[in-house]
């Protein structure tokens, strides 16, 4: 750890032969052995300490720092409570925007919406904002990715969007190569915005599937596009491994959290705990941005 010369460290503190030289707080004792203080988050034995030697330390997200979220659903198809009750938690919860991403017609089970219902939503969300005060509904939808690669919707009623949030819900089985090229097809789709859920895991309940992310990260720095953190306590999505990967991919990464109702919007600092453990720091996360800000980072072409 670097500890300068003569000195001890143990459970009580930091000593120069038996003279207690600090241990009050941490702080105290990351400066005893010459160190800058080290976030909790970090102190994995992944870079950290020669990172603060050399002045590398991040200075990590905090959840203050977010100013909406994109990937939320309402009780137009499996969600709890309606686009306007969803607007006044966000804008409770100090949001300038939220995105409406319920989920597209593949999802049968869940009333998912096809094109034609889209646009009548889309013109919903128009009239909406026109009432709403201090928030901005943004037009969107989580759209399968088909096994083919494939959006589960038309590129005509895609390009009308402000977002969109894509996933995979099916055939989780599929080898490596193939997922790993079915989400790479997918995101050359000019109206690709956010991979959500990457890996698909579900913690305790569903593996991961076989995917290869390294890939995928590459592929998302070249078409430029947003990879999620979910934060969904049993999907933590990425993983602080592959967040850190992204982070120095220069791959940005949208920290949501797929709430089904107004009371999961608070499940966000469950994403920033995991972000903050991935080294994230504000500009690696998209949703830190203001609208006019995150509307030019999401006109890919």
């Amino acid at each position: 750890m670097g500890v300068r010369r003569g000195l001890k460290i143990n459970e009580y503190g930091v000593f120069r032969g038996e003279e207690q030289i600090a241990g009050r707080t941490e702080e105290e004792v990351y400066a005893a052995v010459g160190l800058p203080y080290i976030e909790p988050e970090l102190r994995e034995n992944l870079g950290e300490i020669e990172a603060a030697r050399d002045g590398r330390l991040p200075q990590l997200i905090t959840l203050k720092e977010l100013r909406g979220d994109l990937h939320t659903h309402t009780s137009e198809t499996d969600g709890r409570h309606t686009m306007r009750e969803m607007a006044e938690a966000a804008r409770i919860a100090g949001y300038e925007y939220l995105a409406v991403t319920d989920h597209s017609k593949r999802l049968a089970m869940t009333r998912g919406f096809d094109e034609t219902r889209l646009a009548r939503r889309n013109k919903e969300i128009d009239r909406l904002n026109a009432e709403l005060k201090g928030i901005i509904l943004l037009k969107s939808i989580e759209v399968d990715i088909l096994e083919d690669g494939t959006l589960d919707l038309a590129d005509s009623i895609l390009k009308e969007l402000d977002l969109t949030v894509c996933s995979v819900h099916s055939r989780f089985t599929l080898s490596r190569e193939k997922q790993t090229e079915r989400i790479i097809r997918a995101m050359d789709n000019p109206y690709f915005s956010i991979l959500a859920h990457p890996s698909g895991r579900l913690i305790d309940e569903r593996a991961p599937y076989d995917v290869d992310m390294e890939r995928v990260i590459d592929a998302a720095r070249i078409r430029g596009c947003i990879l999620e953190l979910n934060a969904q306590p049993d999907r933590l999505d990425l993983t602080d491994i592959y967040c850190k990967m992204a982070k120095e991919s220069g791959v940005r990464i949208a920290v949501s959290t797929d709430a089904h109702s107004k009371n999961e919007l608070a499940l966000m600092r469950f994403g920033i705990a995991q972000a903050r453990r991935g080294w994230l720091e504000p500009g690696d996360v998209v949703n830190t941005l203001t609208w006019p800000e995150l509307k030019k980072v999401l006109k890919r072409r």
